[in-house]
């Protein structure tokens, strides 16, 4: 009996998408702290959600402070400056 060629597409695709997702969730599962072999693919996982959200919404505030946004090193004369006032 032949399917309906829509029918089918969609019932692929879901198949596809609760594949991948169910795939990321037991990839990304604590385990305990224990380090075991899916420790390399989680990392991994993880500094490319971190690269994705950083590119899409761009640095958060946090990681601002760790990294030098100036491409100008800070002068000494305006920290003491700030700090007379």
């Amino acid at each position: 009996m032949a399917m309906d060629p829509k029918a089918d597409k969609l019932i692929r695709r879901t198949a596809m998408v609760a594949s991948i997702t169910a795939a990321y969730f037991l990839l990304t599962a604590d385990y305990g702290p224990q380090e075991n072999a899916l420790g390399p693919i989680k990392r991994g996982i993880e500094s490319v959600e971190s690269s994705v959200k950083n590119f899409i919404f761009g640095r958060g505030k946090e990681t601002e402070g760790n990294h030098q946004t100036s491409s100008q090193p800070k002068k000494p004369e305006q920290d003491d400056k700030a700090k007379a006032k």
